[in-house]
């Protein structure tokens, strides 16, 4: 077999650490960014890029942000899409205040304003947790809803009440509008993500995520050996609401090109929450995966009576899309409560002492 470890020898605690420290790991993952960057936006049709490969991108974004509160800190929450909301609306009026803003540097400055928004509504994560901390994010789900709505000014006072993302354009390349390319758009949320999970695997292998860890597996035995629960459990919101907000920014200008608050609805927070569990809580590759079943398998469903031949009423093979999506959705969660992350961890255990699987 071809996953081997034999004769890698470690001579520093610095290899030992490494986040790959396995060579395959690190040539299956550098073939797949070969394949994002070079082979994927030369053979996939607009639709693909569009309906498909760049929402897949937006909802890993805020997954990963999704999976640092909840799976690596423990703490409960039902606003992600709120803070997706905070994050477009936030970049909405940078764009439309600062033209000559790049919009990159705006998609940022939007997470950082919605990581601030994140330490307010964190506040209650002092006191409460659990399914109490889940209400009063779900609070933030509808407060944050409700002022978008009432408050013209953050959509500009367009009678409509929808915000638009502008053309922008990033060293020549129209990016943002209309006249951008599907593709153009896919390349840049590819690196949007891909730099942001790197950073955020660093982030969970630092003091910080170690810190996080503690609090989620006993806070108090962690306050007891010197972790700080206010200072680790507010940083987590911050982080995590970064990471939402980004998504939120990337969901305006490079998927939809125009939203409503409708766009970031209740529906939105439990989609990814249910990507998080799905994939894996605690594992950055959970995202990715959670994020891939739940964007794909409808897609799926929606083509598979067109693939097979099979004539069947729209009404009928919606209803049995959300019938199977769901028993698929139990299904998997029977099989291995700790998500898809966990089914590949135990293949490549399997792979790397074959033939003698245990």
């Amino acid at each position: 077999m071809l996953y081997r470890e034999a004769g890698q020898f470690k001579t520093t605690y610095m290899a030992d650490q490494a986040m790959f420290p396995i060579v395959q790991d690190r040539w299956f993952v550098a073939a797949l960014l070969v394949i994002a960057y070079l082979v994927v936006p030369n053979i996939a049709n607009e639709y693909w890029l569009q309906a498909v490969l760049i929402p897949f991108l937006v909802f890993c974004m805020a997954a990963i942000g999704l999976n640092l509160l909840i799976g690596y800190a423990g703490q409960l929450s039902l606003g992600t899409g709120a803070f997706m909301a905070v994050g477009a609306y936030s970049t909405y009026k940078l764009i439309t205040a600062f033209p000559d803003l790049n919009v990159i540097v705006a998609f940022l400055i939007a997470g950082v304003i919605t990581a601030g928004v994140g330490l307010v509504f964190g506040i209650p994560s002092l006191r409460i947790k659990g399914f109490y901390l889940a209400v009063a994010t779900l609070a933030a789900q509808f407060f944050l809803s409700w002022m978008f709505n009432k408050v013209p000014w953050f959509y500009n006072y367009n009678p409509s009440g929808t915000i638009t993302s502008p053309p922008r354009t990033v060293f020549g390349v129209m990016v943002t509008g209309p006249e951008a390319t599907a593709e153009v758009r896919y390349l840049v949320a590819l690196t949007l993500v891909a730099v942001l999970a790197l950073a955020a695997k660093n982030i969970v292998r630092s003091r910080i995520g170690r810190s996080w860890m503690a609090i989620r597996d006993m806070d108090i035995a962690a306050e007891i050996i010197g972790f700080r629960p206010m200072q680790t459990k507010l940083t987590a919101f911050a982080v995590s609401s970064f990471y939402c907000g980004v998504a939120g920014a990337m969901t305006l200008c490079l998927y939809l090109g125009s939203a409503e608050t409708e766009a970031f609805d209740i529906n939105v927070s439990f989609l990814v929450l249910f990507m998080v569990i799905i994939g894996g809580l605690g594992s950055m590759l959970g995202s990715f995966l959670g994020a891939a079943f739940i964007i794909l398998v409808p897609v799926f469903l929606t083509n598979a009576p067109q693939l097979f031949g099979i004539a069947m009423a729209t009404d009928t093979q919606k209803h049995l899309e959300v019938m199977i999506f769901g028993g698929l959705i139990v299904y998997f969660l029977i099989v291995e409560p700790r998500g898809f992350a966990r089914l590949w961890q135990i293949a490549k255990e399997k792979l790397r002492i074959w033939p003698f699987p245990y």
